[in-house]
C-alpha cells in the first residue's frame, strides 16, 4: 500500500508546472514512547482541558488565543485564518536557485519527499528533476502546511526530490549570546598537528546504521525482560577515566587509535546479530502464553 501524501499540489518554474505529491521522510514511529497510567488502577490517564474559574471545560468550548500583552488576548476566528490564505497554498512556486551548500544546516528543519502526482505528471517532473541535479543547485520555494507558509529547499533524490523546511531566521538565535566570552585562544602548533593527525586515523564513509541508538537498545531490552517476569538488566555506565594532560592524551590516542572504516563483512555482522534477537512482538506473546500456561489462583473463601 502506497504512503499518504501529506501535501498535494503543483511544483512550478516559470510557466512549467507538474502535480506532485508531498511524503514526510521520516517516522517517529519506531521510537519507545511511555503513557501515563494511575497508580493504582493502571488505566491510561486522559489529558483535560481545564479553566481556573469553571474547572473541567469541553474541547468544543476552546477558541484561539494570542496573547499581544501579558495575559491580554486577542480571540483568532477560522475566518480570521481563513482571509489570510496566500497563493502558494498549493503550489511549490520556484524562486530561486541556490548551491546547497549555501544552504547553512541551522537552517534547515523538516526532511520530505516530493513524488510526481500520476503519470501524466512524470516526464516533467523528470526534466526539472534532471535539470536540478546537472547544474548541482537546489531550488527555493514556498510552502503551505497546517496553515504556515514555509521557506523550503527542493533537491534531486534518486529517482525523486527532497524538500526541506527552512526555519524562519528569527528562530534562530545569534551565536553572540554562546560564543562571545570564548577566549580568542591560540591553539600549541605541536598540539594542533597532533590532532589533525589523529582526525585522519578516524576518517570514513558516514553510515548512519553503524551508530546505533544504545539507549532505546538497552530500553528495549529492559522491557522485554520485564515482560518476561525478570528484574530489568541495566547496563552499566563506562567508567570515566582519570583527567590527564592534554598533550598526553592526544599522544595516547594516536597510539591506540585505528582506522574508522571497517571492512564491509565485518560492518555486516553485528546487523545479522540483532536482526536474530527476538522482537517485542515476540517478547509480548511469549509472555501471554506464559500466562495461559500459569495456574489459575484459588478464590478466597
Amino acid at each position: 500500500m502506497a504512503p499518504r501524501a501529506s501535501w498535494k499540489g503543483y511544483i512550478k518554474l516559470s510557466l512549467v508546472s507538474c502535480p506532485v505529491r508531498l511524503y514526510p521522510a521520516v517516522s517517529a514511529n519506531e521510537k519507545i514512547r511511555f503513557n501515563q497510567l494511575h497508580k493504582d488502577t493502571h488505566n491510561r490517564i486522559n489529558m483535560k482541558p481545564v479553566d481556573p474559574e469553571l474547572g473541567l471545560v469541553e474541547r468544543a468550548d476552546l477558541v484561539r488565543g494570542y496573547e499581544y500583552e501579558d495575559k491580554q488576548y486577542i480571540i483568532i476566528e477560522d475566518e480570521d485564518l481563513d482571509a489570510v490564505r496566500i497563493e502558494s497554498n498549493h503550489t511549490l512556486n520556484i524562486e530561486a536557485f541556490v548551491d546547497e551548500s549555501e544552504v547553512d544546516v541551522i537552517y534547515q528543519d523538516s526532511p520530505y519527499y516530493l513524488a510526481p502526482d500520476g503519470k501524466m505528471a512524470e516526464e516533467t517532473f523528470a526534466v526539472l528533476r534532471d535539470a536540478m541535479q546537472a547544474a548541482g543547485k537546489v531550488a527555493i520555494a514556498r510552502l503551505v502546511m497546517s496553515s504556515r507558509e514555509r521557506i523550503v529547499t527542493i533537491g534531486a533524490r534518486d529517482k525523486g526530490m527532497f524538500v526541506t523546511t527552512l526555519r524562519d531566521p528569527r528562530e534562530v538565535r545569534s551565536t553572540a549570546a554562546y560564543f562571545d566570552e570564548i577566549p580568542d585562544v591560540k591553539a600549541d602548533p605541536e598540539m594542533l598537528q597532533l590532532a589533525e593527525k589523529l582526525i585522519e586515523q578516524k576518517v570514513t564513509t558516514f553510515d548512519p546504521a553503524k551508530y546505533e541508538d544504545r539507549y532505546e537498545s538497552a530500553l528495549m531490552e529492559m522491557i522485554k525482560e520485564k515482560l518476561k517476569g525478570h528484574k530489568p538488566i541495566i547496563a552499566a555506565a563506562p567508567e570515566r577515566g582519570n583527567v590527564i594532560n592534554l598533550m598526553d592524551a592526544l599522544k595516547a590516542s594516536l597510539g591506540q587509535a585505528k582506522p574508522a572504516a571497517p571492512s564491509k563483512s565485518k560492518a555486516e555482522a553485528p546487523a545479522k546479530k540483532a536482526a536474530a534477537k527476538p522482537s517485542l512482538k515476540d517478547a509480548v506473546a511469549a509472555s501471554k502464553a506464559a500466562a495461559g500456561k500459569a495456574p489459575a489462583k484459588k478464590k478466597a473463601g
